[in-house]
């Protein structure tokens, strides 16, 4: 395959999947927060999964193949970031986040850097994988956490 074929305009990302303790738990998360819908899923004893789609895009799909909790420690996912177009929709999901009393990393919106434009709120979801949903204007009245550090980098 050539190279153009490879990196050509319409590369981009997929949907992503991750695997989870407890499905019903994790599904009711990420509805709540993301407000995406079920496109698909398995209720079979080993096979258990859901796809969770935005616009009738798959954006996540969910696998209960898991148990305990994310560890940072071992090679692999960072955190998983999501854009939204403005400052209010990640204020929105932050006052959706504290009802729901998941934990934020951070003590609200902070920009990615120290007088940057772009920037968000970093929490974790039930089995304590690291998310963040950030918008890429909107953030330059918050202090950063981390001076000299992206925001998203030391969490």
């Amino acid at each position: 395959m050539s190279e153009e074929k490879v990196h050509g305009q319409g590369f981009q990302t997929g949907h992503i999947g991750l695997n989870v303790s407890d499905l019903e738990r994790s599904r009711g998360f990420y509805q709540a927060v993301f407000g995406f819908e079920v496109s698909g899923e398995s209720q079979e004893a080993d096979r258990r999964f859901v796809f969770l789609s935005r616009e009738k895009t798959l954006v996540l799909t969910l696998w209960q193949q898991s148990e305990g909790r994310f560890d940072k420690s071992f090679p692999g996912l960072h955190h998983l970031s999501f854009q939204v177009e403005t400052i209010e929709e990640v204020q929105k999901a932050e006052r959706k986040l504290r009802e729901m009393q998941a934990k934020l990393i951070y003590d609200g919106v902070v920009p990615h850097a120290e007088g940057g434009q772009s920037g968000g709120i970093f929490f974790e979801d039930p089995d304590g994988i690291r998310l963040e949903i950030y918008a890429p204007t909107g953030a330059h009245d918050h202090a950063a956490p981390t001076p000299g550090a992206p925001s998203c980098g030391f969490f």
